[in-house]
C-alpha cells in the first residue's frame, strides 16, 4: 500500500493476472473531506492506472465508518479567501479547477471505476461518485448537494447531476439541499446498486475470482454481474424513498419561475419533509437560490466539458462575492450564528447579478479548463 496526502492507493491480483487499483480517502477525521493534495494525488494516480494496461478496475472509497466523503475542505478555502481579501485568489481557483478537473477525468475513464457511497456523501463527494460508471449505496448512505447552506452552489457538475434527475428533482434537492437516502438515490439514477454496509470486502474478493477480458466493454458486465450477484444474494430491502413518494408534489411545487415561488409552494405543504425542504430553502443564500435555477437551466444543452467550465466561472466569482466566506462562518466557524447573505432576500437578487456569476475571468483560449 501506498499512501499520498491522505489517500491510501493499493492494488490486488486478479486470477486471471489482471490488477484492480484502489483509492481510500484517509481523511477521517474530517469525514474525508478533499483537501487540494488529495485532489491532485488522486488525479496523478488515475492516470497512471488509465495508462497501466494489467490495470482493469478501480475502487474509489473512504476510511471510517461515518462517510465516503463529505465535500471539499472549505475550511482552507474560506482562509484563501480572507487572505486574498476577496480578489484573485490563487489557491481557491486552483482548487476547484483541479476538482473538476479529476471529476471529469472520472466521468470520462475508460475504465470501470466503483465508487463505495457509504455514510455521508455531499458536495465534493457526489461529484466523486457521479462520474463512476458503478456507484455503490449502502445502508448507512446520506446524501446531498447543500451549498445553498454556504453561499456557494452544487458544483462539482451539479448542473449535469441535477440536471439529469426524473422531473425537476435535481432542482428541488439543489434549492433546498434536502439529505437524500440510499433508496432516494436509487431513484434518482445518483446510485446504481445498494449493498450492506461492510461488505466492500466481499465485492473486492469476488473481484479478486473474476476473469478479466483486459478490455473495457467487456469488464464493465464482468463488474455488472459480480455486483447484482452480491445485491441479490444480501436482497437487503431499500428503505422508503420520500423523494419517489412526494415525485408528483415536487414536481407541482417545482414548477415556478421564482424561488420565491417555490419557497411559497413549499411551505403550504404539510409534514416534516416538506418543512426541513422549505427551512432549507428559506435559510439558505438567497444569490445561491437563484443561480441553482439558473444553471440547470444554462446546462440543459452544454456537453459535460462546458458544465465545469462553466461551473469554474461561477465558482470564482463565488470566491470574489461575500456570501461564500459568510455561509462559513455562520455554518462551521461560529455555529449558531446567522448568515447575513447579500442581497439578504430572494426578492432583492436582480438578474443583472445573477448572470455576472456567468462571465469567464478568462479569455477562452485561456481558460483553465479549455483543453478538457
Amino acid at each position: 500500500m501506498t499512501k499520498k496526502c491522505q489517500v491510501d492507493f493499493q492494488t490486488y491480483s486478479s486470477r486471471s493476472g489482471h490488477v484492480i487499483g484502489r483509492a481510500t480517502l484517509n481523511a477521517e477525521s474530517s469525514l474525508n473531506a478533499l483537501t487540494l493534495d488529495m485532489i491532485q494525488g488522486l488525479y496523478e494516480q488515475l492516470q497512471e492506472w488509465r495508462d497501466d494496461g494489467s490495470v482493469v478496475a478501480i475502487i474509489l472509497d473512504g476510511a471510517g465508518e461515518k462517510a465516503f466523503c463529505a465535500g471539499g475542505d472549505i475550511r482552507r478555502l474560506h482562509q484563501s479567501v480572507l487572505g486574498s481579501d476577496h480578489g484573485p485568489n490563487e489557491y481557491g481557483e486552483t482548487f476547484f479547477a483541479s476538482e473538476y478537473r479529476l471529476d471529469y477525468l472520472i466521468h470520462t475513464f475508460p475504465k470501470p471505476i466503483v465508487c463505495w457511497g457509504a455514510g455521508i456523501v455531499m458536495g465534493g463527494g457526489i461529484g466523486l461518485m457521479a462520474g463512476a460508471s458503478h456507484r455503490v449505496v449502502t445502508t448507512s448512505s446520506k446524501l446531498a448537494m447543500p451549498e445553498v447552506s454556504i453561499g456557494l452552489f452544487p458544483d462539482v457538475g451539479g448542473s449535469w447531476i441535477l440536471g439529469r434527475m426524473p422531473g425537476r428533482t435535481g432542482l428541488f434537492l439543489g434549492l433546498t439541499g434536502t439529505r437524500i437516502n440510499a433508496a432516494d438515490a436509487m431513484f434518482t439514477g445518483l446510485a446504481d446498486r445498494y449493498l450492506a454496509d461492510g461488505s466492500l470486502s466481499d465485492v473486492i474478493e469476488q473481484f479478486k475470482a473474476v476473469s478479466w477480458a483486459g478490455q473495457g466493454r467487456e469488464d464493465y458486465l464482468r463488474i455488472d454481474v459480480a455486483l447484482r450477484q452480491i445485491e441479490e444474494q444480501q436482497d437487503n430491502v431499500l428503505p422508503a424513498s420520500l423523494v419517489r413518494e412526494s415525485f408528483d408534489v415536487i414536481q407541482k411545487v417545482t414548477d415556478a419561475g421564482s424561488p420565491m415561488e417555490i419557497l411559497s409552494k413549499i411551505q403550504s405543504q404539510d409534514g416534516d419533509f416538506w418543512q426541513r425542504a422549505a427551512a432549507g430553502l428559506e435559510k439558505g443564500c438567497p444569490l445561491t437560490a437563484w443561480l441553482v435555477m439558473h444553471q440547470i437551466q444554462k446546462a440543459r444543452h452544454l456537453s459535460l466539458a462546458d458544465v465545469f467550465r462553466q461551473e469554474l466561472n461561477m465558482a470564482v466569482h463565488c470566491l470574489r462575492g461575500g456570501n461564500f466566506a459568510e455561509g462559513v462562518r455562520a455554518l462551521l466557524l461560529e455555529r449558531g450564528s446567522s448568515p447575513q447573505w447579500v442581497p439578504a432576500s430572494l426578492v432583492d437578487v436582480s438578474p443583472k447579478t445573477v448572470e455576472e456569476y456567468f462571465h469567464s475571468l478568462w479569455p477562452s483560449e485561456k481558460h483553465p479548463l479549455g483543453d478538457l
